[in-house]
This record gives structure tokens, sequence and C-alpha cells, in this order.
């Protein structure tokens, strides 16, 4: 079964960034807490052209496991809670949802992290 993907554009309205920024790192913490088929949970602040923030921008970038991740994702009680709490913040929401593409890994010998004397021959 593929993986899936969820990517969503936030714009805040005026003044509500830090707000809806705060709520939604918490929010990926706890999904990456207490969902084990939460595979990936990204917040990033756009930028433009010159490499700057995007003001009143956020986007998440989720990665589950199956569909069956997603769906238990959004049956988790703290959904409605979440909803609840960004919906005076956000002035617009695009969601794309898509099936994961993954290229299949290369491998590129033992990380420098993972030497140890017992790599030793």
């Amino acid at each position: 079964m593929p993986q899936v993907t969820i990517i969503v554009e936030f714009e805040t309205v005026e003044g509500a960034d830090a707000d809806f920024t705060r709520i939604m790192l918490d929010h990926a913490q706890r999904t990456l807490n207490e969902e084990s088929g939460c595979l990936r949970f990204e917040v990033a602040r756009p930028v433009d052209s010159q490499g700057e923030p995007r003001a009143n921008m956020l986007v998440v970038n989720e990665l589950y496991a199956d569909r069956a991740a997603v769906e238990a994702h959004r049956a988790n009680p703290r959904m409605a809670l979440l909803g609840a709490a960004i919906k005076p913040l956000v002035k617009s929401r695009r969601l794309i949802e898509a099936q994961a593409i993954l290229a299949p890994r290369i491998d590129n010998g033992i990380r420098p992290e993972d030497l140890s004397a017992a790599n030793d021959d």
C-alpha cells in the first residue's frame, strides 16, 4: 500500500502568524509522538525570490505510512480542537494530497555518525 503525502499551504490573517506557527509546531510534535503511522511532519515558512520569509504564510508537509494512517490522523480527537483553534487565524488554506513516489535509497556506505570500532575490518 503506497505512502501518502499531505501538503497544506496556509495563509494567516494579519497579526496571527506567531500564534498559528506555535499551534502548528505543537500539532506536528504531538502527531509524531502519538501516531505511529505519521512518518514525517515538517512545518516550513515559504520564502520569496530573495530568500526572505513570506509574511503570514506557513506550509506543512506530512508523510503517512498508508491510507489507514491518514484516516487515523483525521479521526484523532485532537483534530477537532485544532480546527477550532486555527479557524480564526486562517485566511486561506490549500491542501494537496498525493501518493508518495519514493526513489530507491542509494547505499553510500557507512555514515560518519555510525562509525565505531565495531566497523573496523
